[in-house]
């Protein structure tokens, strides 16, 4: 997060009464110094077109009322205000630093980066400016440059922000043992910094210390328990540990505080999806959706809660708008390929498996599926071929085994597909009613168990808070 921007009070007060015309002016600028809001804004503007002010003076006058229209959110105001600050004293670095962070929340990270560079020419030793240059790096993919400007700043003033802010420049390079030693220090420094806190739970969430995690996220609900986020990561690390009722309550609680939560309403329908509850999960996916209309992983879960409606038009409808969203997706390329094959409509499903193993040629899943559409299209010798290149990356992979016994025994090869099928079969018993279900008929020795459809394709990794 970045730090505040900078109020400039004056810098000698005494010398400034010095100057004032008024009583009047002497209020506005008191107002424009320590003030806020509108009434400060009206005071640094009345202060501004006096015409009194020169110099640092002037410069200081605009800088509080950049402040003031960055708090409004107005960035544009800021910027020009900042930008006046400047040219009435180019020395000034407090106003180079308060108009990089407005540059820096409007996304413009490069000049943010360039004023920042300014502020720290200036004054070597500006903390501040050294993190939220490393902010700024951070925003910008440049974590090893946002580590380096945090060093500096921590060497120069240590403090829980900067502490917090290199430890997700380290979690965001995968380093997740290095982050939590800055979010424990960041702890240290400030045991109520209920952010570190919530940090220190996704670094651990990383690194698949999911009680950790969650003891984190306890923490920081502790101190503030309103703090949405940390409530629905908590929700996910619950759903991970297959507690779903209470992975639901927290999206629950979540979704009352922030009830327009994308994220939320597609957590919430993957650990209903996986109660089984598809009608109910899939309300919440079309949830998701009408917020955003871009939310792939909703998109995809939709689709797999359709299959398990058996509702399979709507799920090839989801695929379909994934495959549009990310054309580089060969999740859902496979995907749809299997759901296609399964309903009958094999040409279609071939053309979405090649797209799928032209985009990731080792694609165990896409393999097993064109595996599979080429078994139903009577071209065993493919299919075969298939099932080998899936077998070759995972000797265990059952369906694999099971399609290849198939394909071997259609073939007329009875005896190598026996083996294929039995070892399957020794794997997972119900195998053969899965098959069944998918609309290739057993072998004729083989009796068909009762068992539920099985979720078609590829679930994707389900969402987590970014730091």
């Amino acid at each position: 997060m970045h730090r505040y921007a900078r109020r400039l009070l004056p810098f000698a007060a005494l010398a400034i009464a010095a100057i004032f015309a008024s009583p009047a002016l002497a209020d506005d600028w008191e107002i424009c110094a320590k003030g806020a809001g509108d009434e400060a804004i009206a005071a640094c503007t009345r202060a501004i077109k006096s015409g009194t002010y020169n110099g640092r003076t002037l410069a200081l006058a605009y800088s509080n009322r950049g402040v003031e229209w960055k708090a409004k959110g107005d960035l544009a105001k800021a910027i020009a205000d900042y930008g006046d600050a400047i040219k009435a004293d180019p020395q000034q670095s407090a106003a180079y630093n308060n108009r990089g962070i407005a540059y820096a929340a409007a996304a413009e990270y490069d000049k943010a980066i360039a004023d920042y560079d300014r502020a720290i020419e200036l004054n070597p030793a500006y903390a501040s400016a050294l993190n939220n240059r490393g902010l700024a790096y951070f925003n910008a993919g440049q974590q090893q440059r946002a580590i380096a400007d945090y060093d500096a700043a921590i060497k120069i003033e240590p403090d829980a922000v900067r502490l917090n802010n290199r430890g997700n420049a380290y979690a965001a390079r995968a380093q997740y043992d290095r982050a939590i030693q800055d979010f424990d220090a960041a702890v240290t420094l400030d045991a109520g910094y209920a952010i570190a806190l919530y940090n220190r739970g996704n670094a651990h969430f990383a690194k698949g210390e999911v009680d950790r995690a969650v003891a984190n996220y306890d923490q920081a609900l502790k101190l503030h328990p309103k703090y949405q986020d940390a409530l629905v990561n908590r929700g996910v690390a619950h759903e991970k540990k297959g507690a779903l009722d209470r992975a639901i309550a927290d999206y629950d609680e979540a979704l009352k505080l922030e009830p327009k939560d994308a994220v939320a309403y597609n957590n919430r329908g993957n650990a209903l999806l996986k109660k089984g509850d598809y009608d109910r999960a899939i309300a919440d996916y079309d949830r998701a959706i009408r917020l955003d209309a871009k939310y792939v992983a909703a998109y995809f879960s939709r689709a797999i809660a359709f299959e398990g409606k058996k509702r399979f038009d709507h799920a090839i409808a989801d695929y379909s708008h994934v495959t549009r969203l990310q054309p580089q997706n060969a999740a859902a390329w496979n995907s749809r390929c299997w759901t296609r094959a399964v309903i009958g409509r094999l040409q279609d499903a071939l053309v979405d498996c090649n797209e799928a193993l032209k985009l990731k040629p080792d694609y165990i899943n896409a393999l097993d599926s064109r595996g599979f559409v080429q078994l139903r299209m009577g071209r065993y010798d493919e299919a075969i071929a298939d099932y080998d290149a899936a077998l070759q990356i995972d000797s265990s992979k059952v369906a694999s085994l099971y399609g290849r016994g198939m394909a071997k025994r259609r073939k007329g090869d009875t005896a190598s597909g026996n083996i294929d099928i039995a070892v399957a079969k020794a794997a997972k018993p119900n195998v053969t009613a899965e098959f069944a279900r998918y609309g290739l008929l057993p072998p004729p020795t083989d009796a068909v168990q009762g068992s539920d459809f099985p979720l078609g394709g590829d679930a994707m990794a389900r969402g987590r808070r970014a730091n």
